[in-house]
């Protein structure tokens, strides 16, 4: 009942902010307001309905899904750029170029900052209310972990260390690591490392695959990098470097600021507002630049390749590619560091690591492995965690992973109103899936399913429309339990159960709001 009020209430809220910054542009126009509300109030009907329908679906209007300024600011403008964005689509598909520009980005643009402004009085409202106990459990329920809960989950960073264990490490190993970075640094690298590096172990702090390339020795059973990875211009080379001079079983020790923290960092070192725009530059150098070939000259030209930004998922994919097996992640300050352990040669680079559109493998019918189209909602190289992700967290209702750090913030967006499904269609043309059927999956995840429930699914094309949404499933054993059950009516009457399958589906995804995370 809460949540239907609350949703009531932001709803008028963000209708009167819309009507209130339309009129306000029109005003500034030097013509009046008989001229300007009649010819543009097709144009504000359908920036109002597409607005708050976008709004609804990215959870902006959600209680208790906006808990921090970042959060408001990205719900905020991620739904109103979509929102403009698909508005500015229909008026030129129909050739409707008759609106002032000056009105239109106007309005999205001071509808933002008011609502902008009170959302952050209502955050500053519930922070001062949020005490008592209920609704702090209340709050953290809809907060997403941040990387510091999840790594602290994985090996237990953020729990107390036993100080009667006395790790016996060479001293002058640890002396070395000491000049380089700090008594704290060294002691938190003697607490991951352990007695690990006693043996035939390579200290360095450098950017250059030469000086990895150049050890004395052939092979090294740990080799440790003081210096950040995001310095490192071309990581996977360097990857590779390390690897060949490890022993199998051999150690690798590296550190990054992640993405997280890089913004973090950002935002704490300026003042408000001030941090924002800096960080919106940043964002669009960092991040936006060095993603299309053809600014990736201009990126490199300004950075000179330093300094990039890594998100933690990327960092950990780069070094399962490289043929290495993550063993820990550990925070000291706000760097993470990361211990894996060498288990094959690097694995085939995926050169396609930053397009929009990605072909993932999946198995299709007779168990061949067929490219699935999608729009790229995860970071790159989350495609080599998938069996890590899996390990540290295991799976949620839905049978989607927990606390999946792969997706990117844009992502989450896609995927709730179904845009990175689109690619898909490319599938339906080229004949290896078809519109409803089970979904198609990754060796991985596939692996995860009982042998019969394999050897039954692989004898059928996969669908665009899983039953998934039609049984809505919350388990794994109760998702396999729901494609046998359509497989079976499938045999019976398969035009007959496609369609069936297809109009449940639809009536959950758009009524019930059905959605797989």
């Amino acid at each position: 009942m809460e949540r239907k009020k609350f949703k009531i209430i932001t709803l008028s809220a963000d209708i009167v902010i819309l009507v209130i910054s339309f009129l306000a542009v029109v005003w500034t126009k030097p013509s009046s307001f008989k001229e300007y509300i009649p010819s543009h109030s097709f144009f504000f009907i359908t920036l109002a309905i597409i607005w708050i329908i976008v709004s609804l679906f990215n959870g902006k209007m959600h209680r208790g899904q906006i808990v921090n300024y970042s959060l408001l600011l990205n719900k905020v403008l991620t739904s109103n750029l979509i929102s403009l964005s698909i508005t500015a689509l229909i008026f030129y598909v129909f050739r409707d170029y008759d609106y002032s520009r000056t009105v239109v980005l106007g309005t999205a643009l001071i509808a933002t900052i008011l609502e902008l402004i009170a959302g952050s009085i209502f955050i500053a409202y519930k922070k001062a209310t949020v005490q008592e106990y209920e609704e702090y459990e209340k709050y953290k329920k809809y907060r997403k972990p941040d990387e510091y809960e999840l790594v602290g989950e994985i090996n237990g960073n953020n729990k107390p260390q036993d100080q009667e264990i006395k790790i016996k490490v060479n001293p002058l190993i640890l002396t070395a690591i000491e000049n380089e970075c700090g008594n704290e640094i060294a002691a938190a690298i003697a607490l991951i490392a352990g007695n690990k590096l006693n043996g035939n172990t390579a200290i360095l702090s450098t950017t250059t695959i030469f000086n990895v390339k150049n050890l004395p020795e052939k092979q090294y059973n740990y080799i440790l990098n003081l210096h950040k990875i995001n310095d490192i211009k071309d990581l996977d080379d360097f990857i590779d470097a390390v690897n060949e001079k490890l022993h199998y079983g051999g150690y690798h020790l590296c550190c990054l600021e992640t993405k997280d923290q890089r913004k973090k960092r950002i935002l704490r070192k300026l003042p408000p507002l001030i941090n924002y725009v800096y960080y919106l530059i940043d964002f669009i150098i960092k991040r936006i630049l060095p993603k299309f070939k053809i600014t990736r000259p201009f990126y490199f030209f300004i950075t000179s390749g330093k300094n990039n930004v890594i998100s933690r998922a990327e960092a950990l994919g780069r070094l399962i590619r490289g043929g290495f097996k993550i063993k820990v992640e550990s925070f000291v300050r706000d760097i993470l560091w990361i211990e894996a352990i060498k288990t094959q040669q690097p694995l085939p680079r995926n050169e396609n690591i930053y397009g929009p559109l990605i072909a993932l493998p999946r198995v299709g019918k007779n168990g061949q492995m067929i490219k699935v189209f999608k729009l790229r909602t995860m970071y790159p190289y989350s495609e080599y965690i998938q069996d890590y992700v899996y390990s540290l967290y295991d799976l949620q209702e839905g049978g989607k992973f927990k606390n999946d750090f792969r997706i990117t913030t844009w992502g989450a967006i896609c995927r709730k109103i179904w845009i990175d499904e689109l690619p898909m269609l490319i599938n339906l043309f080229k004949g290896n899936m078809k519109l409803v059927g089970v979904r198609p999956l990754s060796k991985q995840y596939f692996e995860l399913y009982k042998k019969e429930v394999r050897e039954r699914r692989i004898k059928y094309k996969p669908g665009l429309i899983p039953p998934f949404y039609a049984d809505m499933p919350s388990s794994l054993e109760e998702i396999q339990a729901s494609e046998l059950k359509y497989l079976d009516e499938y045999d019976k009457h398969p035009i007959l159960t496609d369609f069936r399958y297809f109009c449940k589906s639809v009536w959950n995804i758009i009524i019930n709001k059905a959605r797989s995370n």
